[in-house]
């Protein structure tokens, strides 16, 4: 097994891993990212198909009210655009009643997506670090702290390192990492009762030619109760010359094969839109439920968003060695991307006050 030394070992290369390491270039420490995936990004996962519209199959939307992502975004030189949703949406309530268009209230709190998708802040965020300092393909298995430093193991390498953050939902580690010495009692049991953010979404996504849905007497804002579609944006690009369609897909339909789910998807749109619907570019979907490096089964049901941001998250552990950080364990916007980045933001301040 090889061996490999460095200061800081981040274990996952999605936003907050990688934010992390891009606060962490100020300090004279070396860092290194390990990820298990062959991609970058975690739950941040653009699709791009030449001369379409990007289709988010990950995070996408944020606010005025998310400060730091808007820094940072602002800070690496990306644009954010409003999100397209029209004065009217389509409502299907109940089985009892057809969809039916119905205005949608002013709002004041406007949504943003990110200008050529989310993965944009992905790839600057990894462009500002050598190529040396990310490794894929890696997955973690153990941690070992001994006197003066930390052995970790992977499945085909060894580090040694003097401090370790893990950027993984606080379930997953718990199921799937080794510590020794074993983690207290009660932050165990709190990363067993921790959700995970779009552990059992379902993104789907269609790509057109022409925004059929901006015509008069429809929209490309859907909400449904009933219908395998829940709800449905438009995506089309910020400059308007490329469209698509992007939502959620019922969670219970994950079982079902992507042919399936495609034509459930298509017979529901056509009834909205008619056949033109069919004409789709490319039809994209994520089930988040089968992405073993961000998910597992839980032993029991965990309610939404609970122990998001819990108090325990906020110390160091294994004598100031081991952090648990990521976008769960933020107290602020909890599985938001803005939870990502104040959580990298908090892990940083711990570092730098150790140094």
């Amino acid at each position: 097994m090889q061996n490999k030394h460095t200061d800081i070992l981040i274990i996952g290369a999605g936003l907050t891993g990688l934010t992390l390491a891009y606060y962490l270039k100020q300090l004279n420490i070396s860092v290194t990212i390990v990820e298990s995936r062959n991609r970058i990004g975690g739950r941040v996962y653009t699709k791009y198909n030449e001369n379409q519209a990007p289709i988010e199959l990950g995070a996408t939307w944020l606010t005025n009210e998310h400060s730091e992502l808007l820094k940072l975004l602002k800070t690496l030189k990306l644009d954010v655009f409003d999100q397209h949703y029209g004065n009217t949406a389509i409502y299907e309530p109940d089985k009892t009643n057809p969809p039916q268009l119905v205005n949608l209230p002013s709002n004041n709190h406007s949504s943003f997506r990110i200008n050529k998708g989310t993965q944009s802040i992905i790839e600057v965020l990894a462009n500002e670090l050598d190529n040396s300092q990310i490794i894929a393909n890696c997955t973690i298995t153990s941690i070992q702290k001994h006197k003066d430093f930390s052995i970790v193991k992977s499945n085909n390498l060894e580090f040694q390192c003097k401090r370790v953050i893990s950027t993984l939902p606080p379930f997953l580690f718990k199921k799937t990492i080794n510590t020794e010495p074993i983690l207290p009692r009660e932050l165990i049991d709190v990363m067993n009762k921790t959700y995970t953010w779009m552990g059992e979404s379902i993104k789907v996504g269609f790509t057109f030619k022409t925004p059929f849905w901006k015509e008069k007497r429809t929209s490309g804002t859907i909400y449904s109760n009933v219908s395998p579609l829940q709800e449905f944006y438009d995506h089309s690009s910020s400059d308007g010359t490329q469209h698509a369609l992007v939502g959620f897909m019922n969670n219970s339909f994950h079982s079902n094969s992507k042919e399936e789910r495609l034509k459930l998807a298509l017979n529901q749109l056509q009834s909205y839109y008619g056949d033109q619907v069919l004409e789709f570019l490319s039809y994209e979907e994520l089930v988040w439920k089968d992405e073993n490096y961000t998910t597992t089964d839980y032993d029991d049901y965990i309610m939404p968003q609970y122990n998001n941001g819990h108090p325990l998250y906020q110390n160091s552990y294994l004598d100031n060695t081991l952090f648990i950080a990521g976008t769960e364990t933020s107290p602020y916007s909890p599985g938001k991307m803005e939870g990502a980045i104040r959580s990298a933001q908090h892990i940083f301040k711990q570092i730098e006050n150790l140094l």
